[in-house]
């Protein structure tokens, strides 16, 4: 399926509906109906028109019709795991240093939110080796990844448990939304390049702080170190400029850690660059 970003609505496409603050995700096929609150809307009627315009519903009501960017598409697609949220996938394409061209491994899986982005930020030219070990989550993470990005060769998913193997060698990151990752540092020590990043998305910072400890353990991981990204919206209207009374908080903790060649003299992973770094800056 060729997937497009622009141009006149075809059928096929994924689009959103707007209505008001409220959003549906749906896919146009010529002989469906959409049926709201509102009443409906004829999916022949959105095939043909410009993305950007409104549509009237039975009952009158206006709709916005547009394409999905990535954000919409991972928070309405159908889920068979909990998502990673654009605000972690976002920091993590960043601190992972995702590139054009990389090798990245991650696993597990989930529903497939942050493989969208990765394969898209390696694009053509690189390569996303996914592991998952339940069947039922990887076809719905590959459905919606071919829903969003259409079917991609350089994509590759083992049903295995990474755990016990890592098969692939020579990655340049690796990325583990997985409730042990301390567990699978040895398997990503032999399958992670030197210079390479290692990252985990972990919930609680129990599981952080172990998995901290196993990479310390090895002496082969330097500038290791755990954050996590809190979201605040903020309300502009006229003179009444203020932050929501409600934000994406606390999500998950990320870290991240440089592979080195190890020597008998190798960099303490308690010393790290990066705290040199931070005293260049003043913080008010």
């Amino acid at each position: 399926m060729k997937i497009r970003r622009k141009g006149k609505i075809s059928e096929g496409e994924w689009i959103i509906l707007l209505d008001n603050k409220k959003r549906y995700l749906i896919q146009v096929e010529r002989e469906k109906v959409f049926h709201f609150h509102k009443g409906y809307i004829k999916h022949e009627d959105i095939i043909g028109i410009e993305e950007g315009s409104i549509v009237k519903s039975s009952q009158g009501a206006n709709l916005l019709v547009l394409r999905p960017t990535y954000s919409d598409f991972i928070l309405e697609m159908p889920r068979g795991a909990q998502i990673i949220y654009p605000k972690d996938i976002a920091t993590i394409l960043v601190f992972a240093d995702i590139y054009p061209g990389a090798r990245v491994l991650e696993a597990g899986i989930g529903s497939g939110a942050l493989t969208i982005a990765l394969l898209q930020a390696v694009g053509e030219t690189g390569t996303v080796i996914s592991y998952e070990i339940r069947e039922d989550f990887a076809k719905r993470a590959l459905a919606n990844i071919e829903n969003f990005l259409g079917r991609r060769e350089n994509h590759i998913l083992r049903l295995k448990d990474i755990y016990e193997e890592i098969e692939d060698e020579n990655i340049d990151r690796i990325i583990l939304d997985l409730p042990e990752p301390w567990r699978a540092i040895d398997k990503v020590l032999k399958a992670l390049r030197p210079g390479g990043i290692f990252l985990a998305y972990t919930p609680t910072i129990i599981q952080a702080q172990k998995t901290v400890e196993a990479l310390k353990t090895t002496k082969s991981f330097v500038l290791i170190e755990t954050i996590e990204t809190l979201l605040r919206p903020w309300q502009i209207e006229g003179l009444s400029v203020r932050p929501f009374h409600r934000m994406v908080a606390h999500t998950a903790f990320l870290t991240i850690a440089r592979k080195i060649i190890t020597q008998e003299e190798s960099i303490s992973p308690m010393v790290l660059p990066s705290e040199e770094i931070e005293e260049n800056y003043e913080i008010e």
